[in-house]
């Protein structure tokens, strides 16, 4: 039975082991917290689904193998992008627990880590973490397996490592620079409009409208294929931040959908400050309906821990606009409601996160102002053509802005 030791930050503090085992189709796991951290004074849990108790935890992946770990460590394994450079890398035939322990422990999201009975890391993917002047190198090692991977395994084995546990299918990697951890995403080979350039444009947009989001800046802007550099937020110098996704806070298992409601509800319980976090949730629903974010899954939303068994939201990430005239969101405004991209559905709600009607309206309008003002030209300043400007027309003029602009 493979077993890890988890472990906390730069330290590696013990918190407890993982054990994991499959029998033929099936996965499962055991995690146990150590007797010295439920002890501790300053322990935590890793997520409600995982609450500080003696014993062992269990998980299956009988029905879904990605089941198969707790949600908390499933957040630190890679997604789509990350798994196939691991297949391609080390070969067929990984669990579960092979993609979670074998991805990077250096630039794994969060803060866990998987280490031996040495509490060394069980990663052999450790490449050296390139710098933003690779940039250009980078981006070609990832054009080169997204053209062909099955001629590219060394190539995999160098992207597997850099891309560490990050989420996603897009292509990406982790770099390094200003002192700072960057993720690095690479403009894909099946883009037909310019991606990058259209989410650094829109977190810059919701830092306008007074989100807390996550810094982004774009680079080889010139070229045709620019890359967006997010700024790491479970990152502090060398400090590695506890990271969880809303899925993960939620507790959702496999296809069960989520709801903004649902997440307002966690915020009440583990949030160092609810009401910041409760306000700060209800402007990013109408901002992702005013810019048509159709990315926002419960993966892309998440918490960092604060110290006191308490988290906060984290910096809004992945808002990605989608000109469309089906107007859908991937995570439902209220329990039981549709999941229609409706600012009046938002509104109804908005007392559910500590918004009195007149304040959202308020809030509503400005934010809609702010976007008409200057979508535009944010996306110009990240080397937008006209055309380009007109693809996204859709994205950012419609009903539902319109709408808001009137209040």
């Amino acid at each position: 039975m493979p077993e890890a030791i988890v472990a906390l930050g730069e330290s590696k503090r013990l918190v407890g082991r993982l054990r994991f085992e499959a029998d033929g189709r099936r996965q499962y796991s055991q995690f146990e917290y150590a007797e010295k951290w439920l002890a501790a004074p300053d322990s935590f849990a890793l997520s409600p689904g995982l609450p500080l108790r003696t014993g062992s935890h269990f998980s299956s992946g009988k029905e879904d193998k990605r089941e198969a770990l707790a949600s908390c460590f499933a957040d630190a394994a890679p997604d789509s992008w990350g798994r196939g450079l691991m297949t391609k890398a080390l070969g067929g035939g990984l669990s579960e627990f092979d993609y979670l322990v074998l991805t990077d422990d250096r630039t794994r999201q969060g803060a866990l880590r998987f280490l031996d009975e040495d509490m060394q890391p069980l990663s052999d993917l450790s490449p050296s973490i390139p710098r933003l002047v690779e940039l250009e190198r980078l981006r070609t090692l990832a054009q080169r397996f997204e053209s062909d991977p099955d001629a590219a395994r060394e190539v995999a084995r160098d992207l597997a490592g850099i891309a560490g546990s990050l989420g996603g299918a897009r292509p990406k990697a982790n770099v390094e620079g200003g002192g700072h951890l960057w993720i690095a995403k690479f403009t894909s080979a099946q883009d037909t409009k310019p991606v990058e350039r259209a989410e650094v444009a829109t977190l810059k947009l919701g830092r306008l409208c007074g989100l807390r989001v996550a810094e982004a800046r774009l680079e080889l802007k010139a070229s045709d294929s620019p890359v967006a550099l997010i700024r790491r937020f479970d990152r502090r110098g060398n400090t590695r931040i506890p990271y969880m996704s809303a899925r993960t806070a939620l507790g959702i298992k496999g296809r069960e959908p989520g709801y903004y409601t649902d997440i307002a509800d966690v915020i009440r319980q583990i949030s160092s400050k609810p009401t910041d976090d409760l306000k700060e949730l209800w402007r990013r629903i109408v901002f992702t309906i005013l810019v048509s974010n159709k990315d926002d899954h419960l993966k892309n939303h998440g918490f960092i821990y604060t110290g006191g068994n308490h988290w906060r939201l984290s910096p809004a990430f992945d808002i990605n606009p989608s000109p469309s005239r089906h107007r859908v969101l991937e995570t439902g405004i209220m329990q039981g409601g549709s999941f229609d991209a409706s600012l009046d559905i938002a509104l109804e709600a908005a007392e559910l996160f500590d918004l009195e009607p007149t304040e959202a309206r308020q809030q509503a309008s400005k934010m809609a102002k702010t976007i008409t003002a200057n979508w535009k030209q944010a996306l110009r300043a990240e080397g937008a053509s006209a055309a380009d400007i007109k693809i996204y027309a859709e994205a950012f003029e419609h009903e539902e802005l319109e709408k808001a602009m009137r209040f």
